[in-house]
């Protein structure tokens, strides 16, 4: 006997067994979110190293199992984590470079546009950091987030190209080292505090900058 022709359709026209199959994709995205921001959270929290996969697990709500459905190891997370950081990175870093009045605001304003977009991002993404400034990465995750590096030096190296023109291309590169790392060694800092205090710091780490970069520019 024939099923009920309802019975094989769904209301959009597709079958049922294509609706179960969206409803099954769409849980498994849901679930690897799931993993993902847990992962993140832990990472901000302890570190990269300090984190295993039963944590992850047990910080998402799921069995260690099922979590091994979605990624084999650590390792998988975080480069999954840094394909999913790298477009919200890249976001900020635009709007603090990509501004075509860089050459004549003023050395405050300067600050604040380069700054303000990246702390925005890292107090959103506390575990960004493990991903990104951890040394002692994976080679493999490592080699993913290398381009996204070297694009914020160069942008930086423009950025002083443009405010202290008369510095050679050895000095440029050097002294963006030194203020993204003035960044960087700020940035843990920063997300830990909260309130007042993070206003503080921040506003210590723009003092620190725009220092080093007034020093750049009236050399």
């Amino acid at each position: 006997m024939l099923e009920h022709p309802w019975t094989l359709f769904a209301a959009d026209g597709g079958t049922v067994a294509d609706t179960r199959s969206v409803r099954r994709q769409e849980r498994g995205k849901q679930r690897m979110a799931q993993i993902l921001d847990a992962a993140l959270e832990l990472f901000g929290e302890l570190g990269y190293r300090a984190v295993s996969t039963n944590a992850i697990a047990a910080r998402a709500g799921i069995s260690p199992g099922s979590l091994y459905q979605f990624f084999p190891n650590k390792e998988a997370i975080a480069e999954a984590l840094s394909v999913r950081l790298v477009e919200s990175f890249r976001a900020a870093h635009a709007s603090a470079f990509e501004r075509s009045d860089l050459a004549d605001i003023g050395l405050d304003e300067l600050v604040d546009a380069v700054i303000d977009p990246l702390v925005a991002f890292n107090v959103a993404h506390p575990g960004a950091k493990a991903l990104f400034a951890d040394t002692d990465m994976p080679a493999g995750l490592a080699e993913g987030t290398r381009p996204l590096q070297e694009a914020l030096l160069g942008r930086v190296d423009s950025v002083i190209a443009i405010r202290a023109p008369q510095l050679s291309a050895a000095d440029r590169a050097r002294s963006g080292l030194v203020a993204v790392q003035i960044v960087r060694a700020m940035t843990g800092a920063i997300v830990a505090a909260s309130g007042q205090d993070r206003v503080a710091l921040v506003a210590e780490t723009k003092r620190a900058l725009r220092g080093y970069l007034a020093e750049l520019e009236s050399d």
